[in-house]
C-alpha cells in the first residue's frame, strides 16, 4: 500500500522485517509538470469556470471530447479543479482575517493537520520565518471570529500563540489571479462581457439550500445543474435559480485552481507593508493589476497592507519587492514571508506538490467548533463509488 508518498509492504517474518528496516523506502516517482496544453485549459477555466466543453474546445481549437478527457485526467490526479470563492458582496458582509499561529516545537505539522479539518480555516500555509502558520480565516461576523480566535484556537494542543489581523478591505482575492497561458485570440473567445451592476441592497438570508449548494460546489464547481438538483433533493429550476441568484448578487464566484508547483509557480510570498492611510486605496488598486498578485487587502495592525504573490522562483521575490518600492515610495515593506508548504487552499487539502487530496468545504455561517463541522441544513448523504459523502 502507499502511505505519505512512500511504498510499503506487509511485514513478513521477524528476520525479513529487520532486513526490510535496513533498506530505506523507495520514493514514488515525482509528478510530471503540467504540459502547455494542460496550462492552456486551466487558463481557459480560470476565465470561464463553468463553460461547456464545446465552448472551451472552440476557444482552444481542440475537440470537446479531448478537452473533457483532459480535464477529467487533471481532476483525477488532483492537479486541477474548479471550486468557488466568496464574491465581492459577500466579502463586504463576512469577517475575514489573516491569523498567524505559533506552535510548540515539533508540533507544527500536527497542528496544521488538525486545523485543516476546521471549516473556518479557509487557507493554511506553513512559513519559513516568523510565525509557524499563516492562515486565512472566515466567519459570518466579528463575534464569531472572536470566539474562534480567542476562545477555541488557543486551547488546541500544540498552539502557543494566536494573532489576528482583520481584513478591513479586500482589494482582490485569489480567484482573479490568471496564468496567461492563452493567446490574445483565445482569451477574446472566452472573455465574457462586463457584468451588469451588482445589486446593492441587503445581503439577505443564506438559506439551507444555498449552504448545501456551496458545500456541493466546493467539491465540484462544474457539477451540472441536474446533478446538483438530484444530490440536494430539489428541482432543476430551483438549483439553477439559486446559483444564478448567488452569482448575480455577487455572493458567489467560481474559480479554477491547480497544483502551482507543477505549473511553474512554486514560490508563494506574503509581504506585510505599511502605507499612509491616505495612499492606501490608490496603492491597493495599483497592486491588483500586477500579474504576480494573488491576494491584496487592507488589514488591522502595525502593517496595514498585505500582498500575497505567486512567483516562478525565489529570485523573483527581490525583483518584485524592488519593483514595488520603486513604483510606490510610500509603501514600506516591513516583512516578507515565504511559504514552505501550503496545506489547504480555499477548502482543498493539498499534498507537498500542491495537488488536491481532499476537501473540507468552508461553512462560514456555522458556529465555530473544534473539528469538522456537522452537515449543513439541506445536505443529504449520497454514495459515490465506495465512499459516502455529504452534499
Amino acid at each position: 500500500m502507499a502511505h505519505d508518498g512512500f511504498e510499503t509492504q506487509d511485514s513478513g517474518s521477524p528476520g525479513e522485517a529487520a532486513q526490510d528496516a535496513a533498506v530505506p523506502p523507495v520514493p514514488l516517482p515525482l509528478p510530471l509538470p503540467l504540459s502547455e496544453d494542460e496550462l492552456a485549459l486551466i487558463n481557459a477555466l480560470q476565465l470561464r469556470p463553468r463553460a461547456s466543453w464545446t465552448e472551451l474546445g472552440r476557444a482552444l481549437d481542440v475537440d470537446p471530447v479531448t478537452v473533457a478527457r483532459r480535464f477529467h485526467r487533471l481532476s483525477e490526479q488532483g492537479t486541477a479543479w474548479v471550486g468557488f470563492s466568496p464574491g465581492p458582496r459577500l466579502l463586504e458582509q463576512i469577517c475575514v482575517a489573516y491569523v498567524v499561529i505559533d506552535c510548540a516545537p515539533g508540533t507544527t505539522a500536527q497542528v496544521a493537520r488538525a486545523l485543516s479539518t476546521h471549516p473556518h480555516m479557509v487557507t493554511i500555509e506553513r512559513t519559513a520565518t516568523g510565525h509557524d502558520i499563516l492562515a486565512t480565516v472566515a466567519t459570518r461576523d466579528l463575534p464569531a471570529l472572536s470566539r474562534y480566535t480567542l476562545d477555541l484556537l488557543p486551547r488546541l494542543p500544540g498552539i502557543t500563540d494566536v494573532q489576528s489581523r482583520i481584513v478591513t478591505h479586500m482589494f482582490t482575492e485569489g480567484g482573479h489571479w490568471r496564468i496567461a497561458a492563452l493567446t490574445p485570440a483565445q482569451r477574446a473567445r472566452l472573455t465574457a462581457p462586463s457584468p451588469a451592476h451588482t445589486p446593492r441592497g441587503a445581503l439577505g438570508e443564506i438559506n439551507p439550500v444555498d449552504r448545501a449548494l456551496v458545500t456541493r460546489l466546493a467539491r465540484d464547481g462544474r457539477a451540472p445543474y441536474q446533478t446538483l438538483a438530484r444530490d440536494l433533493g430539489v428541482s432543476l429550476s430551483t438549483a439553477k435559480r439559486r446559483i444564478e441568484a448567488l452569482t448575480r448578487r455577487g455572493l458567489l464566484r467560481f474559480r479554477c485552481d491547480f497544483a502551482r508547483p507543477l505549473g511553474g509557480w512554486p514560490v508563494a510570498v506574503t509581504f506585510w507593508a505599511k502605507v499612509p492611510p491616505a495612499d492606501l486605496p490608490d496603492i491597493g488598486q495599483a497592486l491588483i493589476h500586477l500579474p504576480e498578485t494573488r491576494n491584496c487587502a487592507a488589514v488591522s495592525g502595525p502593517q496595514n497592507l498585505v500582498v500575497q504573490a505567486t512567483l516562478h522562483s525565489l529570485g523573483d521575490i527581490l525583483r518584485l519587492e524592488t519593483q514595488l518600492a520603486t513604483a510606490h515610495p510610500a509603501l514600506d515593506i516591513a516583512d516578507r514571508v515565504v511559504t514552505l508548504r501550503q496545506d489547504k487552499l480555499l477548502g482543498r487539502l493539498l499534498d507537498a506538490h500542491g495537488r488536491s487530496v481532499g476537501v473540507v468545504p468552508a461553512d462560514l455561517w456555522a458556529e465555530p467548533a473544534n473539528g469538522p463541522r456537522p452537515d449543513p441544513p439541506g445536505c443529504r448523504k449520497v454514495r459515490r463509488g465506495g465512499d459516502v459523502e455529504s452534499v
